[in-house]
Protein backbone atom coordinates (compact mmCIF):
# COMPACT_ATOMS: atom_id res chain seq x y z
CA UNK A 1 0.00 0.00 0.00
CA UNK A 2 2.69 2.63 1.04
CA UNK A 3 4.53 1.42 -2.38
CA UNK A 4 1.30 2.68 -4.18
CA UNK A 5 0.96 5.84 -2.41
CA UNK A 6 4.60 6.63 -3.11
CA UNK A 7 4.31 5.81 -6.64
CA UNK A 8 0.81 7.59 -7.03
CA UNK A 9 2.45 10.86 -5.59
CA UNK A 10 5.92 10.73 -7.62
CA UNK A 11 3.91 10.33 -10.83
CA UNK A 12 1.53 13.32 -9.54
CA UNK A 13 4.74 15.06 -8.90
CA UNK A 14 6.00 14.46 -12.22
CA UNK A 15 2.78 14.95 -13.82
CA UNK A 16 2.75 18.88 -12.04
CA UNK A 17 6.67 19.29 -13.15
CA UNK A 18 5.69 18.69 -16.73
CA UNK A 19 2.05 21.18 -16.63
CA UNK A 20 4.61 23.70 -15.02
CA UNK A 21 7.51 23.64 -17.36
CA UNK A 22 5.07 23.40 -20.26
CA UNK A 23 3.18 26.97 -19.29
CA UNK A 24 4.81 29.30 -21.27
CA UNK A 25 5.97 32.59 -19.30
CA UNK A 26 5.46 36.15 -20.73
CA UNK A 27 8.44 37.66 -22.02
CA UNK A 28 10.26 34.71 -23.98
CA UNK A 29 10.83 37.22 -26.61
CA UNK A 30 9.57 40.79 -27.02
CA UNK A 31 6.40 41.10 -28.42
CA UNK A 32 5.76 42.73 -31.87
CA UNK A 33 5.80 46.73 -31.51
CA UNK A 34 2.65 48.44 -31.66
CA UNK A 35 1.45 50.25 -35.26
CA UNK A 36 1.83 53.43 -33.77
CA UNK A 37 3.38 55.65 -31.43
CA UNK A 38 1.28 56.91 -28.47
CA UNK A 39 2.47 58.22 -25.29
CA UNK A 40 0.59 54.75 -23.48
CA UNK A 41 2.56 52.30 -26.49
CA UNK A 42 5.52 53.65 -25.65
CA UNK A 43 5.15 52.74 -22.20
CA UNK A 44 3.97 49.59 -22.78
CA UNK A 45 7.30 49.07 -25.13
CA UNK A 46 9.06 49.73 -22.10
CA UNK A 47 7.62 47.60 -19.95
CA UNK A 48 8.15 45.01 -22.67
CA UNK A 49 11.75 45.45 -22.89
CA UNK A 50 12.06 45.76 -18.61
CA UNK A 51 10.31 41.56 -18.98
CA UNK A 52 12.43 40.26 -21.63
CA UNK A 53 15.34 41.74 -19.48
CA UNK A 54 14.02 40.28 -16.58
CA UNK A 55 12.94 36.70 -17.90
CA UNK A 56 16.66 36.34 -19.31
CA UNK A 57 18.52 37.20 -16.25
CA UNK A 58 16.39 35.31 -14.04
CA UNK A 59 15.91 31.91 -16.38
CA UNK A 60 17.91 29.01 -14.77
CA UNK A 61 18.95 30.64 -11.42
CA UNK A 62 20.08 27.87 -9.33
CA UNK A 63 19.55 27.95 -5.61
CA UNK A 64 23.38 28.77 -5.07
CA UNK A 65 22.66 31.92 -7.60
CA UNK A 66 19.68 33.20 -5.24
CA UNK A 67 22.15 33.64 -2.41
CA UNK A 68 24.57 34.86 -4.04
CA UNK A 69 26.20 38.53 -3.01
CA UNK A 70 29.35 39.97 -4.12
CA UNK A 71 32.67 39.45 -1.47
CA UNK A 72 33.06 42.32 0.38
CA UNK A 73 29.73 44.30 -0.31
CA UNK A 74 27.13 45.59 1.33
CA UNK A 75 24.23 44.73 -1.13
CA UNK A 76 21.11 42.26 -1.24
CA UNK A 77 21.48 39.11 -2.56
CA UNK A 78 20.37 37.70 -5.45
CA UNK A 79 17.17 36.42 -3.61
CA UNK A 80 16.47 39.77 -2.15
CA UNK A 81 16.73 41.52 -4.85
CA UNK A 82 14.37 39.58 -6.82
CA UNK A 83 11.92 39.78 -3.91
CA UNK A 84 12.67 44.36 -4.14
CA UNK A 85 11.60 43.18 -8.02
CA UNK A 86 8.79 42.03 -7.50
CA UNK A 87 7.50 44.29 -5.27
CA UNK A 88 8.23 47.23 -8.23
CA UNK A 89 6.12 45.20 -10.45
CA UNK A 90 3.62 45.22 -8.31
CA UNK A 91 3.52 48.90 -7.94
CA UNK A 92 4.00 49.30 -11.50
CA UNK A 93 0.82 46.96 -12.29
CA UNK A 94 -1.26 48.25 -9.47
CA UNK A 95 -0.72 51.89 -10.96
CA UNK A 96 -1.38 51.35 -14.46
CA UNK A 97 -4.97 49.47 -13.32
CA UNK A 98 -5.50 52.58 -11.35
CA UNK A 99 -5.45 51.58 -7.92
CA UNK A 100 -3.70 52.31 -4.72
CA UNK A 101 -0.87 50.54 -3.18
CA UNK A 102 -1.93 48.86 -0.13
CA UNK A 103 1.17 49.51 2.72
CA UNK A 104 1.91 47.20 4.17
CA UNK A 105 1.68 44.83 0.98
CA UNK A 106 1.18 41.35 0.59
CA UNK A 107 4.21 39.12 1.17
CA UNK A 108 6.36 37.95 -1.59
CA UNK A 109 5.64 34.46 -2.62
CA UNK A 110 8.43 32.21 -0.87
CA UNK A 111 9.06 29.94 -4.11
CA UNK A 112 11.66 31.35 -6.50
CA UNK A 113 9.63 30.19 -9.74
CA UNK A 114 6.11 31.11 -8.28
CA UNK A 115 8.00 34.58 -7.45
CA UNK A 116 9.29 35.50 -10.68
CA UNK A 117 6.14 33.94 -12.52
CA UNK A 118 3.92 36.59 -10.70
CA UNK A 119 6.50 39.21 -11.30
CA UNK A 120 6.49 38.20 -15.55
CA UNK A 121 3.16 38.10 -14.90
CA UNK A 122 2.37 41.45 -13.49
CA UNK A 123 4.72 43.39 -16.25
CA UNK A 124 2.58 41.27 -18.94
CA UNK A 125 -0.39 42.60 -17.20
CA UNK A 126 0.89 46.34 -17.11
CA UNK A 127 2.23 46.27 -20.52
CA UNK A 128 -1.52 44.57 -21.63
CA UNK A 129 -3.39 47.23 -19.92
CA UNK A 130 -1.47 50.34 -21.33
CA UNK A 131 -1.16 48.55 -25.00
CA UNK A 132 -4.78 48.11 -25.09
CA UNK A 133 -7.68 49.83 -27.94
CA UNK A 134 -9.22 51.65 -25.03
CA UNK A 135 -5.59 53.40 -23.80
CA UNK A 136 -5.35 54.85 -20.37
CA UNK A 137 -4.46 58.77 -19.73
CA UNK A 138 -1.53 58.30 -18.67
CA UNK A 139 -1.81 61.77 -16.57
CA UNK A 140 -4.96 60.21 -14.66
CA UNK A 141 -2.57 57.56 -13.51
CA UNK A 142 -0.54 59.37 -10.85
CA UNK A 143 1.37 56.46 -8.28
CA UNK A 144 -0.57 56.30 -4.98
CA UNK A 145 0.54 54.91 -1.43
CA UNK A 146 -2.16 53.31 0.85
CA UNK A 147 -1.69 53.48 4.70
CA UNK A 148 -4.62 53.04 6.78
CA UNK A 149 -6.69 56.27 5.86
CA UNK A 150 -3.35 58.00 4.74
CA UNK A 151 -2.75 57.97 1.02
CA UNK A 152 0.36 59.61 -0.64
CA UNK A 153 -0.21 60.67 -4.46
CA UNK A 154 2.51 61.42 -7.35
CA UNK A 155 2.69 61.99 -10.87
CA UNK A 156 2.83 59.04 -13.42
CA UNK A 157 6.45 60.70 -14.21
CA UNK A 158 7.15 59.08 -10.74
CA UNK A 159 6.32 55.65 -11.63
CA UNK A 160 8.89 56.16 -14.97
CA UNK A 161 11.68 57.53 -13.40
CA UNK A 162 10.98 55.06 -10.26
CA UNK A 163 9.73 51.80 -10.38
CA UNK A 164 10.20 51.16 -13.71
CA UNK A 165 13.67 52.47 -14.08
CA UNK A 166 14.75 51.09 -10.67
CA UNK A 167 13.23 47.61 -11.77
CA UNK A 168 15.63 48.11 -15.06
CA UNK A 169 18.76 48.44 -13.24
CA UNK A 170 18.23 45.66 -10.52
CA UNK A 171 17.62 43.56 -14.00
CA UNK A 172 20.96 44.41 -14.97
CA UNK A 173 21.98 44.01 -10.94
CA UNK A 174 21.12 40.17 -11.70
CA UNK A 175 22.73 39.52 -14.92
CA UNK A 176 25.94 41.07 -13.37
CA UNK A 177 25.90 38.99 -10.01
CA UNK A 178 24.91 35.70 -11.25
CA UNK A 179 27.74 36.29 -14.11
CA UNK A 180 29.74 36.28 -10.86
CA UNK A 181 28.24 33.03 -9.24
CA UNK A 182 29.19 31.50 -12.57
CA UNK A 183 25.99 31.09 -14.26
CA UNK A 184 25.87 33.81 -16.86
CA UNK A 185 22.74 34.44 -18.85
CA UNK A 186 22.15 32.27 -22.19
CA UNK A 187 25.15 34.68 -24.78
CA UNK A 188 22.49 34.04 -27.39
CA UNK A 189 19.85 36.68 -25.68
CA UNK A 190 20.15 39.73 -28.16
CA UNK A 191 18.26 42.96 -25.93
CA UNK A 192 17.94 44.70 -28.88
CA UNK A 193 16.39 42.31 -30.96
CA UNK A 194 14.43 41.18 -27.97
CA UNK A 195 14.38 36.95 -28.84
CA UNK A 196 17.52 34.81 -28.79
CA UNK A 197 19.82 34.23 -31.76
CA UNK A 198 20.01 31.96 -34.06
CA UNK A 199 15.83 30.51 -33.56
Amino acid sequence: MKKIIFSLGLLYFLLTSALIAQEKLPFYEIPAAPESYTSANVMGRLVDGLGFRYYWATEGLTEKDLGYVPRGADARSVRETLEHLHGLATTISTTIEGKAMERPRKPTPESFAEMRAETLLLLKKASDTLKDEQQPDLAALPIKFKRGDQVSEFPFWNLINGPIADAIYHAGQIVVFRRGAGNPIDPTVNVFIGKRMGQ
